[in-house]
């Protein structure tokens, strides 16, 4: 997907809110909002958000010196969906079609994401998204694909969502590996974070070498990039990873809240919206 001019101030948005979470100091975060605001006219617009937000999360950690301003807040995320976990597996027992349930709580599990200017309860929204219609559904291919699947390539997305996506590698039923960012951005979920949720449990976990805050191929490492290759059934978490990959011609399977305006005009959704979408190849 190509970076939108409505982009441009989410940046600097995204970088504001991450510096006052990085330092009290308001000196530092005057200079990260003058050195992104200086970025921002560089940006070309053919690039994707991930790609700016790589350097922009780069620029925030240098000002402030803090390399993982959101530690904190993806312990707690981890801590706060763990406490879920039994209700979440009792949704999925309990159900008609269990894959489907196990598909909607890791979609759930989605709105934990500290990138977008938006407020989340997510107790409360996963009981909704267990309600809501998907705007996309690409349901019947993706049980296809699973059923011929020898192994799943998993792209996580945040910190937290790891026990809601742990719901439904454990309803797959295939060897997973599982996918996480080399080095902090945001609350984008790394090794450590994963194994805090458990996925070391269901799923071999393997860095994709990227800083971005998606999965942008060219910055990932050759280990990621021989396995994405060879997969033939990939599974896309979140808004950062359909940034990135949403123009590949690879077996990926979407799953996401819409959390903002430019990503509901690329898919044809409203916010809110939930979905299951298969690249078209």
């Amino acid at each position: 997907m190509k970076t939108y001019l409505d982009c441009l101030p989410c940046f600097l948005n995204q970088a504001l809110r991450a510096a006052r979470i990085a330092t009290d100091d308001e000196k530092k975060v005057k200079e990260v909002l003058d050195e992104v605001g200086m970025m921002l006219k560089d940006i070309p617009l053919e690039s994707s958000p991930p790609e700016s937000g790589r350097l922009i999360y780069r620029k925030v950690s240098e000002i402030t010196g803090n390399g993982d301003p959101f530690r904190e807040i993806k312990d707690k995320s981890t801590k706060n969906a763990l406490s879920l976990y039994p209700s979440l597996k009792s949704h999925v027992e309990k159900s008609d079609d269990r894959l489907l349930t196990a598909i909607r709580i890791a979609i759930a599990g989605n709105v934990i994401d500290f990138g977008p200017d938006r407020s989340f309860d997510i107790e409360k929204d996963t009981v909704k998204t267990l309600k809501k219609d998907f705007i996309v559904c690409d349901y019947d291919r993706f049980k296809d694909c699973l059923d011929k699947a020898d192994e799943i390539l998993y792209i996580g997305d945040n910190a937290g969502e790891c026990v809601f996506d742990k719901v439904l590698i454990e309803e797959m039923k295939k060897p997973t590996i599982y996918v996480v960012r080399n080095t902090p951005v945001i609350n984008d979920a790394i090794y450590e974070d994963a194994v805090k949720a458990g996925i070391d449990k269901v799923a071999t976990i393997l860095s994709s070498g990227t800083d971005a805050p998606g999965t942008v191929l060219k910055t990932c490492n050759s280990e990621f990039m021989d396995v994405y290759k060879n997969s033939k059934f990939i599974i896309s978490k979140g808004q950062g990873n359909y940034e990135a990959l949403s123009n590949e011609k690879s077996p990926i399977f979407f799953l996401l809240t819409v959390k903002c305006q430019v990503i509901a005009n690329d898919i044809g959704a409203v916010e809110g919206n939930i979905i299951l979408k298969r690249t078209d190849i």
